[in-house]
């Protein structure tokens, strides 16, 4: 079955993190393969109730873009290297393509031959080297079996094109000679006593028996085709190994886990058309080619905590999203595809998660009401959030009982836990949640930290000035905000970067500094998003 990666936003926060374990569970039951991802490290409070009640944190995923494996290419497509030169022009031209990847006799990949490289064969009149197995010569020579001393005949090739006394007075054969010759008997005794290493007799031509000891006692391989001289004379280099043909240097390959939009643009540049697809160890898995429709075969995602492309995983445009779940404002994530789409006014994702779990008459293990009502806390700051609803607190009561946990304590050690700042640099610190938006042409950050002893890092302010300026210049955008919650005093302590000032004025008046405390602000949803995106374009 198909999975479903279901994820919240970057910077995953507890109510993202749990919300996702809590739908992934709850679709599982419902019989879908869903499986709970995170688009980063979770923060210490998100440990501590993954932790709690036994839950392993979700996987990280790096992105959801098309890979080479989610594009239907030509799989198991490859020869052998001891395959025949006129199989391989047979089977390249049956599934009309113009190359097929060569591979040991593990799967290893050795090289790409296209139709053009056996052209070029074909019209190479001065090699006359035969180099095959004993099959294949066989069969490209619809010939019989007489005897046969090796499975690998390497050899220099002449005919016998002028009379025997010319032939015998003129041509010193040795055990380096593929020699075809017709029913020429003294011929064909002086090649079995030179130890030629393949004696082809064409036109069904009769061979002695006397001269058939002889080949044995000296492991002459002789095989007897239907075809006339000039027939066999003009098929013999396809009856070659493919391998011989291989070119000098090694193919482009592109591996399974490579981005399909990086190999169209690199496939472009190098004006090829068959590219060998492998796996980390060189073992071929196909090819794909740039003409070829490529069928492609997206992610499937399911969103929760967030609708905003630049807070989703990377390259979200390319997947196909199955569902959003969400308490935010609407974002900016569009669709081609109809979608699932569940959104309240509530202060936490798994309060709606609650309501899914209801209306399916799915029961919610123990541990995963636990993981939930862990989720409703953090959001709510302990239901004492402004965003928090009269519906927030009827779910919180209900998990609580379910779970079997006090939400109360419960949520004073969950924030003790997420205030150890200790170990952690300013940055780390900042980018725990920080979220990006767009407002008046302007691309900015707004980033806030939970905390139950806000000193710790207030003691820290030049570095968190330092801190956010670096920052902004780096990610290239035209502000960031850091708000340090205190979640007992019930505020927040404001550090912003250059380029903020007038935006800061907006929303709090002239008198503004760094680090100033700003009570009762506690929510970056209802009381910092909606203030920047009030105010109006200078």
């Amino acid at each position: 079955m198909e999975k479903v990666y279901v994820f919240g936003h970057k910077n995953p926060d507890t109510d993202s993190v749990t919300s996702a374990i809590a739908l992934s569970y709850l679709k599982k039951v419902q019989g879908l393969n869903a499986e709970p991802r995170v688009l980063g490290e979770i923060t210490d409070e998100t440990k501590f109730v993954l932790d709690y009640f036994g839950i392993k944190t979700p996987k990280y995923l790096n992105d959801v873009k098309l890979q080479i494996k989610d594009v239907e290419y030509y799989k198991d497509f490859y020869l052998n290297k001891n395959c025949s030169i006129e199989d391989t022009y047979k089977f390249i031209s049956e599934n009309g393509v113009t190359g097929v990847p060569i591979v040991d006799d593990d799967k290893k990949f050795l090289g790409l031959v296209t139709a053009k490289t056996m052209l070029k064969n074909v019209f190479n009149i001065n090699d006359n080297t035969l180099f095959a197995t004993y099959k294949n010569i066989i069969k490209t020579l619809s010939a019989e079996e007489i005897l046969c001393f090796d499975d690998e005949i390497k050899g220099k090739v002449s005919a016998v094109s002028y009379k025997s006394t010319t032939f015998l007075e003129t041509v010193k054969l040795s055990s380096d000679d593929v020699l075809i010759v017709g029913d020429r008997h003294s011929i064909i005794e002086s090649a079995v006593k030179n130890k030629v290493k393949l004696l082809i007799i064409s036109g069904n031509g009769k061979i002695k028996e006397e001269h058939i000891e002889i080949a044995k006692e000296n492991k002459v391989n002789i095989i007897r085709s239907p075809y006339d001289t000039f027939k066999i004379v003009k098929k013999i280099s396809l009856c070659n190994s493919i391998f011989t043909l291989l070119p000098n240097g090694n193919a482009y390959t592109v591996l399974e886990s490579d981005y399909y939009d990086e190999f169209l643009e690199i496939a472009k540049k190098l004006g090829y058309n068959n590219f060998p697809v492998v796996n980390k160890n060189k073992i071929c898995k196909g090819l794909i080619r740039l003409t070829s429709s490529n069928k492609k075969k997206l992610k499937k995602v399911i969103l929760v905590d967030h609708s905003e492309k630049g807070q989703s995983a990377d390259g979200i445009e390319e997947a196909e999203i199955k569902e959003i779940i969400d308490h935010h404002n609407l974002g900016n994530i569009t669709t081609s595809t109809p979608l699932n789409f569940r959104a309240m006014a509530v202060g936490s994702t798994n309060t709606i998660i609650y309501f899914i779990f209801n209306e399916n008459g799915i029961l919610i293990p123990k541990s995963i009401a636990g993981l939930m009502l862990g989720g409703i806390m953090s959001d709510t700051l302990c239901l004492t959030s402004p965003t928090t609803t009269q519906i927030d607190k009827e779910v919180a009561l209900r998990l609580s009982d379910i779970s079997g946990v006090n939400y109360e304590e419960f949520s004073k050690k969950m924030f003790e836990k997420g205030s150890n700042f200790s170990k952690k640099t300013i940055e780390e610190i900042i980018n725990v949640d920080i979220k990006s938006y767009e407002w008046l042409n302007k691309t900015f950050k707004v980033s806030q930290i939970i905390t139950a002893s806000a000193d710790e890092l207030l003691n820290r302010k030049d570095k968190i000035l330092e801190t956010l300026n670096n920052m902004k210049e780096t990610q290239n955008v035209d502000f960031i905000l850091f708000y340090v919650t205190d979640v007992l005093k019930h505020g927040s302590y404001l550090f912003y970067s250059l380029g903020a000032n007038n935006v800061i004025e907006g929303m709090y008046g002239n008198n503004i500094n760094q680090g100033m405390y700003i009570n009762g602000c506690v929510s970056r949803k209802k009381q910092i998003i909606p203030l920047i995106m009030e105010q109006e374009e200078e």
